[in-house]
C-alpha cells in the first residue's frame, strides 16, 4: 500500500484485550501455534475461565468496561507490564477502533487485525458508508451524518419511512442496533442503542437505515494479508431475524485458500457447534499466522 512501509516483526507472546468465550479461543489457537498468551481482566472477571487458562493475567480496572475492556491506556500498560508484544482485539470493545490500533502502533506493539487507516476506512458504519457512497456503490437508504440531535434524528427518520434501523456507527454483532416500527417508538429505541453502543463500544453515535423486513441476502468477504493477492469469497445468508443472522451457506473453493474453506465447511456441520465461533477460531489462526511474519509500520 502507498505510504505504508512493511516491515518484518516476529513476537513470542500475545495480550488478549478481550473477555469470555472470545479470549479463550484466541488463547487456545495462540497456544497451537507455539505462543504464550496474556489474560486482562476486570474487577468482576477476576476468576473467569479465560484469567485462569492463560499463562499470565493483568488487572486492567473496575468492573465495568468503560473502565476496563474499553481502557486502551490500560491495555497498552498491561502488554508492556507482562513482556506481550502483540495485542489480538478479539471481537467487540476496541477491536474496530482506530484509536486502539494506532496506540499499539505507536508503542511498538503488533496489532493481530487491520491498520488504523483501514479501520478508520471502515471501522465506522458512516464513514464507510460515505466511501461507498461515493464511489458509486448502490447503499440502502439512511443517515449518516453528524448531527445526531434528537430532532434530527427523529426527522430523518421520517424522511427514511418506517420500519427503520439504528445501528451503532463503531462495532457489530447487533450491539446498540434497534428495528423502530414507527414515530412513536422512535424515542426510545434511540435511547436505548445509544446507551448500548456507549457501554460496549465507548461510543454512542448512530446511523438510521430503511429496514428491510425478512430479507434473503448475499455476502462477500475479501482476505488478504500484506503480501497476498486479496481474493473474495461469498456467503448466501438465508435470512437475518432481528438484525441477527440466523444462519449461513458458504461454498468450499478449491485452491490455494482450501484449508480455510475447509475450515468453513467444517464449522457449518451439525457435530460441531456454532459455526460462527468456529469460523472465527478459524481466522484467528490465519490473523495471527499473518500477523507473526508481517505487521504494518
Amino acid at each position: 500500500m502507498s505510504g505504508t512501509e512493511m516491515k518484518r516483526t516476529p513476537f513470542f507472546k500475545i495480550l488478549v484485550a478481550n473477555r469470555g468465550e472470545i479470549a479463550l479461543r484466541i488463547m487456545r489457537t495462540a497456544r497451537r501455534l507455539g505462543y504464550g498468551v496474556v489474560a486482562v481482566y476486570s474487577d468482576a472477571d477476576r476468576d473467569a475461565l479465560h484469567v485462569r487458562e492463560a499463562d499470565q493475567a493483568v488487572r486492567i480496572g473496575g468492573a465495568l468496561p468503560a473502565q476496563s475492556y474499553l481502557r486502551i491506556d490500560a491495555i497498552i500498560a498491561a502488554a508492556k507490564a507482562s513482556g506481550a508484544t502483540a495485542v489480538h482485539p478479539g471481537y467487540g470493545f476496541l477491536a474496530e477502533n482506530e484509536d486502539f490500533a494506532q496506540a499499539c502502533r505507536d508503542a511498538a506493539l503488533v496489532f493481530i487485525g487491520p491498520s488504523p487507516e483501514a479501520i478508520r476506512a471502515m471501522g465506522n458504519k458512516a464513514g464507510a458508508k460515505d466511501i461507498m457512497q461515493k464511489a458509486g456503490v448502490p447503499c440502502v437508504p439512511g443517515y449518516q451524518g453528524a448531527d445526531q440531535s434528537d430532532a434530527t434524528m427523529l426527522a430523518e427518520a421520517k424522511k427514511i419511512g418506517f420500519p427503520v434501523m439504528i445501528k451503532a456507527v463503531a462495532g457489530g454483532g447487533g450491539r446498540g442496533m434497534r428495528l423502530v416500527a414507527d414515530a412513536a417508538a422512535f424515542p426510545d429505541a434511540l435511547r436505548s442503542a445509544r446507551s448500548e453502543a456507549q457501554g460496549a463500544f465507548g461510543d454512542p453515535a448512530v446511523i438510521l437505515e430503511r429496514a428491510i423486513v425478512d430479507p434473503a441476502t448475499s455476502k462477500s468477504r475479501c482476505s488478504a494479508t500484506a503480501t497476498a493477492t486479496p481474493y473474495i469469497s461469498a456467503s448466501a445468508i438465508a435470512r437475518y431475524s432481528a438484525g441477527t443472522r440466523s444462519s449461513s451457506r458458504k461454498p468450499r473453493r478449491p485452491g490455494s485458500r482450501e484449508s480455510c474453506e475447509r475450515g468453513w465447511a467444517k464449522s457449518r456441520s451439525p457435530q460441531s457447534g456454532s459455526f460462527a465461533m468456529r469460523g472465527r477460531a478459524h481466522s484467528n489462526s490465519c490473523l495471527i499466522k499473518a500477523a507473526s511474519s508481517i505487521s504494518w509500520k
